[in-house]
């Protein structure tokens, strides 16, 4: 993962200001006659924000088999005790943090509730906004495209090809659904400034789940010319998240760049997104199959704090 640490500003130990301590006496000898003085700081503050609210699917949720959090949610939204909504809202310290995040939402539940398959009823997503919402995060798309259920018929272990089925007579049906989509979340970005008009709204792109040009059967249990398809449809979704976010004024934050070579296809240690087992160990948690494990919900929530300029 990449640092988002700021260069060092000492050497061997020292600080290489070395003009510090004649700055604060001219600072301090300007006061003495009542002239006020500003110093300009090394880097501008980052802003802050007291009521952040994180909306979206399952990528969001971070769900989780075993790190379960139903503090906000009900428990069948299988989401994680720490998801990147949770690091982010640590981060900023804000004062009102609600995560209404949630397996299996579309864009039909930021305003409708949502029955889960476990008994239990999460509210309509919106609900949680106000007018004094200052920030949100909205990580949505994927299950309106029907993703999930491309993944589900996917995984032959090799005995079928899903494109077969998904790409008929030239035409991609799932590209077509993912196009479908801009409007969707266009809709629901248009609600967001409707609640919340002072909001900055950051929409959350999906982490690099498989590669776009090759495959890990044994991993993913998807033969490897359909992996690479599904590969090129996360890169297309995301494309319609960038579209949508600059057609509404709200900001895209991108996370699928630094996870390319972080796929599912990758050894244990190296993966944030989960194969067909969720076999990844401690310390990154058992994650639902083609999920974020923990490192990929560490990296989500690293390219948030970055954009926040945290």
């Amino acid at each position: 993962m990449r640092s988002s640490k700021a260069p060092c500003a000492q050497l061997n130990g020292r600080n290489t200001d070395m003009f510090g301590g004649a700055r604060a006496a001219v600072a301090a000898s300007l006061l003495t006659v009542g002239l006020a003085v500003s110093i300009a700081p090394d880097a501008a503050a980052a802003p802050s924000y007291r009521e952040y609210v994180a909306l979206g699917d399952s990528w969001a949720a971070d769900v989780s088999l075993v790190n379960l959090d139903a503090s906000q949610v009900p428990v069948g939204c299988a989401q994680s005790r720490s998801n990147y909504p949770k690091q982010v809202a640590a981060a900023l310290g804000v004062s009102t943090f609600r995560d209404a995040t949630c397996g299996q939402a579309t864009t039909k539940e930021m305003t409708a509730p949502q029955s889960l398959l476990v008994p239990g009823i999460n509210a309509p997503q919106f609900d949680r906004l106000t007018p004094s919402t200052d920030l949100v995060t909205l990580g949505i798309g994927g299950n309106d495209a029907g993703l999930a259920d491309v993944v589900a018929t996917c995984v032959t272990f090799g005995a079928s090809h899903c494109t077969d089925q998904w790409v008929v007579g030239g035409v991609d049906r799932m590209s077509a659904l993912i196009d479908a989509g801009k409007g969707k979340v266009i809709d629901v970005l248009q609600g967001i400034r409707a609640r919340s008009p002072q909001a900055r709204v950051l929409v959350i792109g999906y982490l690099a789940g498989l590669p776009t040009n090759s495959g890990c059967a044994a991993q993913s249990g998807i033969p490897d010319s359909d992996a690479a398809w599904v590969g090129r449809k996360l890169v297309e979704l995301n494309d319609m998240l960038i579209a949508a976010a600059a057609a509404t004024g709200a900001e895209y934050v991108d996370t699928y760049s630094g996870s390319v070579g972080h796929d599912a296809c990758q050894a244990p240690g190296v993966r944030w997104v989960e194969g067909t087992m969720p076999m990844s160990s401690t310390p990154q948690g058992v994650a639902v199959p083609f999920h974020p494990n923990q490192l990929g919900a560490n990296h989500q929530a690293w390219a948030v704090k970055n954009a926040l300029g945290l």
